[in-house]
């Protein structure tokens, strides 16, 4: 009975072993399918679209890599914009009058935001509950405030990217170009967290979720599990920091603010916890209403208090949709439940 009603609380565990018989999972198709739509529609879309699906997709990296933590190990942070800055003033330092080469400035900001997020984890997953959320917290604004009050970054100005990444023909300057890096950055970070729920090591961070303790007498070194998910969610983080800085061409301490680490846990719960599909989805819904409730020409003085709007919006989904936003198909379909394939 225990274990009936656990496992209807909380997500599968995938298991490592494919059960499908073609080349690809059956859930892995819908992902597939929106990427290619918006490889093809790339062209088509004009300035502010494609600033706007740009942006909506630097923010489904930053969730997803989030998600890593919260959804597939049960690790709530809110100190997760750090990461998401440190990489993204790594650019920028790196790069300096002269520009950078892509992959390098990639390698250091991903290389930076990891390193950091060691030092982080190693501290902080000594702490369980309310403790490991303030101290994630207080590391995020530890970061916040030596960019802020220092010079080594601009101080509360920030600083300017003169020339953003290139290497080769793939000049960022370029919006089309910075549209197809940006696709191919959050294909590539979807895949790598599909391959990871699938694997040995996914199977176990989702044993760590629903029972530390039971891991741990079987065996699992359930601290360095913890340690390695905090890792490369932290480097996850600092490749959606490297993307912003190389959209806005400006970086300042706001982004590692802790109402960012707030608006990119909200996304998650938004779509969904336990779904990769649910971290995209979230951010999309999240960038959307924000975009809607803050534009005079469609809510009209309301704009003018579009937090206060934001706010209730998405208590009424909440509380309407207790899953997510990815829980709607089965709210709308009894036999939404009963299908599987991966998320």
């Amino acid at each position: 009975m225990n274990t009936t009603t656990s496992s209807a609380m909380t997500p599968p565990v995938p298991s490592p072993i494919p059960t499908h018989t073609g080349g690809l999972p059956r859930g892995a198709w819908l992902p597939l399918g929106v990427a290619v739509l918006l490889a093809v529609a790339g062209p088509l879309l004009g300035g502010y679209a494609a600033d706007l699906v740009v942006k909506v997709m630097i923010l489904a990296i930053f969730a997803l890599s989030l998600e890593l933590l919260v959804g597939m190990t049960g690790l709530v942070s809110l100190g997760h914009a750090a990461f998401y800055g440190i990489g993204a003033y790594i650019t920028v330092l790196a790069s300096g009058k002269d520009g950078g080469n892509l992959l390098v400035l990639l390698v250091l900001a991903m290389g930076g935001a990891a390193l950091y997020a060691l030092v982080v984890g190693a501290l902080s997953l000594r702490t369980k509950g309310v403790y490991f959320i303030m101290v994630t917290l207080a590391f995020a604004q530890m970061a916040f405030f030596v960019f802020h009050d220092t010079p080594v970054g601009g101080g509360s100005d920030g600083i300017y990217l003169y020339i953003r990444p290139a290497i080769g023909a793939l000049d960022m300057e370029n919006r089309l170009v910075l549209f197809y890096v940006v696709l191919a950055a959050l294909a590539g970070t979807y895949g790598l967290l599909a391959l990871i729920r699938r694997s040995r090591f996914g199977a176990a961070l989702a044993g760590i979720r629903v029972s530390e303790q039971r891991m741990r007498a079987v065996g699992f070194p359930t601290y360095a599990y913890k340690l390695a998910a905090f890792v490369i969610a932290g480097a996850l983080a600092g490749l959606a920091g490297f993307l912003v800085a190389a959209r806005d061409g400006v970086v300042n301490p706001e982004l590692m603010a802790w109402h960012n680490s707030g608006e990119v846990l909200l996304m998650i719960i938004l779509g969904g916890l336990g779904h990769l599909r649910g971290a995209v989805l979230g951010a999309v819904a999240f960038t959307l209403l924000k975009e809607v409730l803050s534009t005079h020409g469609l809510v009209g003085p309301l704009a003018d208090h579009w937090q206060l709007s934001l706010g209730l919006v998405i208590i009424v989904f909440v509380a309407l949709l207790p899953k997510g936003l990815i829980g709607l198909r089965e709210r709308l379909s009894p036999m939404g439940a009963s299908k599987g394939g991966a998320r």
